[in-house]
């Protein structure tokens, strides 16, 4: 049975850090494609963060250069360090993977229908 928990989630001022992490299991973690989603109240889910098994990573344009996702794959955990955090990135933080293939390169992950969820840890940045 698959599982994935986050942790790591609370509550930073402007230009603080936090960082997230999602302990998986029920499956071969290193093979497979992962990611950090985030939603904020009344709006849509929005990708931010994929590595690729090989810990090749992509961004949305929303983090790039502030956020960093990282896996270890000998503690089947996966990381968002998330720096100069701004109120916007307020939001319900979602681990998933896409179990569908193994080994997909860095883009192919950035793309991939993600079809696990984890239960989302909550992050709240103040002005």
């Amino acid at each position: 049975q698959v599982q994935l928990v986050e942790s790591g989630g609370g509550s930073v001022q402007a230009g603080g850090s936090l960082r997230l992490s999602c302990a998986a299991s029920g499956y071969t973690y290193s093979k497979y494609c992962m990611a950090w989603f985030r939603q904020a109240p009344g709006k849509e889910r929005e990708r931010i963060a994929t590595t690729a098994s090989n810990g090749s990573a992509r961004y949305a344009d929303s983090v790039k250069g502030r956020f960093t996702i990282s896996r270890d794959n000998t503690k089947n955990t996966l990381y968002l360090q998330m720096n100069a955090l701004k109120p916007e990135d307020t939001a319900m933080y979602y681990c998933a993977a896409y179990l569908g293939y193994a080994g997909y390169s860095g883009s192919r992950c950035y793309a991939a229908p993600y079809n696990y969820w984890g239960q989302g840890t909550q992050v709240t940045v103040s002005s």
